[in-house]
Order: structure tokens, then C-alpha cells, then sequence
């Protein structure tokens, strides 16, 4: 049983070597241990000191990608070199990577193929120091994603995970910004038994996160990332929530102005709003038929889906 444990790092130049030598060197279950660190166009000595005070293997981004590329750096150098389990964890020492054998445990056992760490799961390691703000936005984004995939999760922005190796052929993500939420969705979609496993972790005073500046920012990449994936997954309903949409409100247009002229005889002074109605249902009924094209090329795009995923395990196992 070989694990791989990824771990993304833009400038943690101060906090990677310490998070990889907290890391087990044996874990119940496990044969073979590998870390990987995917360094992503650092610009301050993270290389330097992961060579100089680790033997561990490193890739490097000559710039900067985002963590969603370095995080597929990290799952595809894992098939190429025949995992069966791979944790990513960050490299910013918020995580405790003695927890690593408790986020495994549920794949070890063959309860789940992908496991979360959660935050929030357990109230008591709810951390006393996040920001409200913080707090409430990843309450509200576990909601969204929860109602999409159908599944009641808690934390859906943890950047502390397990994969198995049924999970890791069947991934295929496309975000540059972020994987964490696109990640659940896309498995949750392919019927990945996914669980969460409460975690502690710890908030430093003058931490800056590489991915959350701020609120506005972090919620509309997320949001973005969301919607694509409702478009890639859900196109039917996507598209048909929108055409259904715009044609009611031209529906509303056009009965309020028959209405109109069955009581006056005229459309004046309302002719634009007669014109305006029409030419929203034809919009609606455009988008619809839309919405009925998105749905065959959804199901063009599962069959490439499950070719690749048999192309990737042909060559897993050659």
C-alpha cells in the first residue's frame, strides 16, 4: 500500500520544513510513504530550504499557476507513479500531520474513497480565533455545495485530504484558482463515497492566506467555480432554470398587456412592453432548446469521462 502525500506550497518558506518532519514515518497499513511538495513558482527560499533540509521529492511551476494546478501537478505525478492513496495537506502548518492516519482510516477500512478533514464537523474544534466573516462564508458555501451534491457536508473548503486510487482516476478538474470545492462536487457527481473526518487546526495571528484575500474575492472565484461546475454537470437544469426563467417573466409581460387590451382596446401606451414580452419568450424558448443541446453534450462528455478513466487505469496498471 503506497501513500503519497502532496503538498502544494507557494512561499512557506518558514513553515514547510516543519510540517514535513512532523509528518509519520510509519503509519498502521501502510507499506511505503512519499512526500511530494509542488512548489508553485515560490519566489522567496521554500526550494531552497526543502532540498537543503529534506530529502523529499520536489516539482517545481516556473511561475505561479494557483493551487488547483498545483494540486493536479500532485495527483498526476501520484497515477504516474502508481499510488493507492495520496493526502494533500498545506504546507502553511495550520493542519497537524499527525492527523494523517485518522483522514485515511475511512479509505483504509473501505468505508469511503475520499475523505475531508472538517473544521467545523465537531463544534468543540471549531478554531476560537477564526473571523466571523471567515466563519460565516464557509458556512454559507457548505450550504451551496451540500444542496448540489445533495449530501450534508460541513466544511467544504479544506485544503486536508484523502484519495483513494478509484477517486484519483475518476477526477478531472479544470479551476486554477482553488480544487477544494470543485473537487466535491465532481466526485460527489460520480457517486464517490465521500465522508468527513473532524480535524483541528491551527490560525496564526499574521497568517496570510495564498488563496483568500478577501471576502469579496475568495466568494466570487468560488462562486465562479461553482456555477461551471453546475454548468458541466447539471446542464439541463442550469440552462432550463434560466430559459424557464426569462419566459415567465415575458409571460407576465404578455398577460398583463392582453389584459390591458381587452379593457382599453389598445396597446397604447404599452406597445413596448407588448414587444419586450415576445422577444423575452423567444429568449426563454432559445435558451431552453440550449439547455436541451448542454444535456446531449453532457452525455458525450461522460462517455469521454469514463474513457479516460479507463485509459488512466490501463496505464496505472501497465
Amino acid at each position: 500500500m503506497k501513500l503519497i502525500i502532496l503538498i502544494p506550497a507557494y512561499n512557506e518558506e518558514n513553515t514547510i520544513v516543519p510540517t514535513i518532519k512532523q509528518i509519520p514515518k510509519k503509519i498502521q497499513g501502510i507499506d511505503f510513504i512519499e512526500i511530494l511538495v509542488v512548489n508553485d513558482g515560490s519566489l522567496d527560499n521554500t526550494v531552497k530550504r526543502v532540498i537543503e533540509e529534506t530529502k523529499v521529492k520536489i516539482i517545481s511551476h516556473h511561475q505561479n499557476k494557483g493551487v488547483g494546478q498545483a494540486f493536479n501537478t500532485g495527483i498526476n505525478y501520484a497515477l504516474e507513479n502508481k499510488a493507492d492513496l495520496v493526502v494533500n495537506i498545506d504546507a502553511d502548518g495550520q493542519f497537524d500531520p499527525l492527523d494523517i492516519p485518522k483522514i485515511i482510516e475511512p479509505i483504509l477500512s473501505n468505508k469511503a474513497d475520499f475523505v475531508t478533514g472538517s473544521r467545523f464537523l465537531d463544534k468543540r474544534f471549531i478554531p476560537l480565533n477564526i473571523s466571523f466573516i471567515k466563519l460565516w462564508g464557509n458556512i454559507k458555501i457548505a450550504r451551496l455545495v451540500s444542496w448540489l451534491a445533495r449530501k450534508k457536508f460541513y466544511d467544504v473548503s479544506c485544503g486536508f485530504r484523502a484519495y483513494n486510487k478509484e477517486a484519483l482516476l475518476w477526477l478531472n478538474l479544470f479551476g486554477q484558482f482553488t480544487y477544494v470545492q470543485e473537487t466535491l462536487l465532481d466526485l460527489s457527481f460520480k457517486k464517490m463515497r465521500i465522508c468527513e473526518v473532524p480535524i483541528k487546526v491551527r490560525y496564526y495571528k499574521d497568517r496570510k492566506s495564498r488563496v483568500y484575500k478577501n471576502v469579496w474575492h475568495y466568494t466570487i472565484n468560488i462562486l465562479k467555480i461553482i456555477l461551471k461546475t453546475i454548468r458541466d454537470y447539471r446542464p439541463l437544469k442550469f440552462f432550463g432554470s434560466i430559459g424557464v426563467s426569462v419566459f415567465i417573466i415575458g409571460l407576465v409581460l404578455d398577460i398583463f398587456i392582453v389584459i390591458f387590451y381587452f379593457n382599453t382596446g389598445t396597446f397604447t401606451p404599452y406597445k413596448s412592453v407588448a414587444f419586450a414580452g415576445l422577444f423575452l419568450n423567444v429568449i426563454g424558448l432559445a435558451i431552453l432548446f440550449l439547455a436541451l443541446v448542454a444535456d446531449m453534450l453532457y452525455r458525450i462528455r461522460i462517455n469521454q469521462e469514463r474513457l479516460l478513466y479507463y485509459a488512466k487505469k490501463k496505464q496505472y496498471y501497465s
